[in-house]
C-alpha cells in the first residue's frame, strides 16, 4: 500500500507542521546528550540473519506488525521534529530493512526539511539499493551505511539464510558511489568461527576502495539469536589481525558519543573503525535513541520495554505534551547494559534488533 493511501492525522492547534527550532540537547541521568535518532519504519527483512532474525524464530509464521500499527510517514516526521527541537542532529533510517518500506524516498524528504537536522542517513542490507539510490539521493539522503558480513559468497549465503548473492549487495555499494553518497560505510559482523576468517580479504577490499569497514563485536540483542560470549571476536584481536599485515594507528574521536573507534592505514590509504560494545562498553557517552516502527521509544539497544510515543499521537495530544514526555523519558534514563554485562543478563528478555533498528 502507497503512503499517499494512508490515513494522515489533522493538523494540531500547536503547529506541527512548521520546523522545529534547533534545541538544546536533553541530558539524562548520567549526564548524556540526547543527539542521535534512529527510526526503524519496518520490522520485516527479506534477510534471515542468523545474528538477528533466525529463521527458527522468524518463520513464515511469524507475526509482523500490522500496516496500520506502523507510524504513518507524517507521524514520523512529527516526531522528528520534536526531537530535534531537543537536540537531536543526526537521523538514521533503519528496519528490518528500511527499503521494504513504500515510498520511502517520500520520507527523507519530509525529514530534509526538518530546521536544525544536519545528518540524515540510512542503513541497509543493500539488497534493494541499486534501484531506489538515486532518488533517495535526490530526496535528500546524505550518506549510506551498508551491511555486509563476508565476501565470500558461501559464507554470506550461509550468514544471510535467503541465499543472497554478495555480488549483488556490492552493485548496490558501487550505484550508492555513483550517486554521490561516497564514502560509504560498510557494517560487518565478526562472529568467531563463522565469518572471521573474512576479517583481512574485507579489510583488503574496502581499503583499495577508500570505503570505511567497521566491524561489530558479535552482540546478545534481543533473545532469539543464542548469543554465547564465546562466540565473540573482540575489538583487539581484530585490529591485531589487520594490523599484523597493514599497520594501523588509532584516531581521535570525531565527537563525544562517537560508537566505532578509529584507525587509520599508516601509509594513508583509508581507515577502519570498530564497535566494541562487548569488550570495551561505551555507555558513557551514549547519546542515541531508537525509535521503532510501530512509536515505541527505546533508550537502550538492549531495553526491555519502550515508551509508547505512538499513543499519544493517535490520541490528539499536543506538541508541547507530546515534547513534555520526552523529556521525562530521557531525563529519568540510566541505561548502561553493556557496562554492566554480566553471565546472567543474555538471558534476559531484549528487544529484538530486527524490530527496534539495531
Amino acid at each position: 500500500m502507497s503512503e499517499k493511501t494512508k490515513r494522515t492525522l489533522p493538523a494540531s492547534p500547536s503547529g506541527r507542521d512548521r520546523m522545529a527550532a534547533p534545541g538544546p540537547a536533553l541530558t539524562d541521568t548520567l549526564n548524556r546528550p540526547l543527539r542521535d535518532l534512529r527510526i526503524s519504519v519496518t520490522d520485516r527483512c527479506n534477510f534471515r540473519c542468523t545474528y538477528c532474525m533466525p529463521k527458527e524464530v522468524f518463520g513464515r509464521e511469524y507475526q509482523f506488525l500490522d500496516r496500520a500499527d506502523i507510524l504513518t510517514f507524517e507521524e514520523i516526521t512529527r516526531l522528528a521534529r520534536l526531537f530535534v527541537g531537543h537536540g537531536v542532529r543526526k537521523v538514521r533510517i533503519t528496519g528490518g530493512e528500511p527499503l521494504l518500506r513504500n515510498d520511502l524516498e517520500k520520507l527523507i524528504a519530509m525529514l530534509a526539511r526538518v530546521d536544525g537536522l544536519e545528518d540524515l542517513t540510512l542503513t541497509t542490507n543493500g539488497s534493494l539499493l541499486k534501484s531506489r539510490i538515486r532518488d533517495l539521493k535526490q530526496a535528500g539522503l546524505q550518506r549510506v551505511t551498508v551491511s555486509l558480513d563476508s565476501l565470500d559468497n558461501d559464507v554470506f549465503k550461509a550468514m544471510n539464510d535467503v541465499d543472497f548473492p554478495v555480488e549483488r549487495v556490492l552493485e548496490g555499494i558501487e550505484a550508492a558511489v555513483e550517486a554521490g553518497l561516497a564514502p560509504v560505510k560498510v557494517n560487518m559482523v565478526v562472529k568467531k568461527g563463522v565469518n572471521d576468517d573474512s576479517v583481512l580479504d574485507m579489510a583488503r577490499y574496502f581499503r583499495e576502495r577508500g570505503w570505511t569497514v567497521r566491524f561489530i563485536e558479535y552482540m546478545d540483542v534481543g533473545s532469539s539469536n543464542g548469543w554465547r560470549l564465546d562466540d565473540v571476536v573482540s575489538a583487539a584481536e581484530i585490529v591485531k589481525t589487520i594490523n599484523a599485515e597493514m599497520p594501523l594507528e588509532p584516531v581521535d574521536p570525531e565527537y563525544r558519543g562517537e560508537v566505532a573507534q578509529r584507525y587509520r592505514y599508516k601509509d594513508g590509504s583509508g581507515e577502519i573503525g570498530v564497535i566494541a560494545s562487548v569488550t570495551q562498553p561505551f555507555c558513557g557517552d551514549c547519546s542515541r535513541a531508537r525509535l521503532s516502527a510501530d512509536g515505541k521509544l527505546y533508550t537502550c539497544l538492549f531495553a526491555t520495554k519502550g515508551h509508547d510515543f505512538r499513543a499519544l499521537l493517535r490520541t490528539g495530544k499536543r506538541d508541547d505534551e507530546v515534547a513534555a514526555f520526552l523529556r521525562s523519558v530521557w531525563k529519568t534514563r540510566d541505561d548502561r547494559y553493556s557496562e554492566l554485562r554480566a553471565t546472567a543478563t543474555p538471558s534476559l528478555p531484549k528487544v529484538e534488533m530486527s524490530y527496534v533498528g539495531g
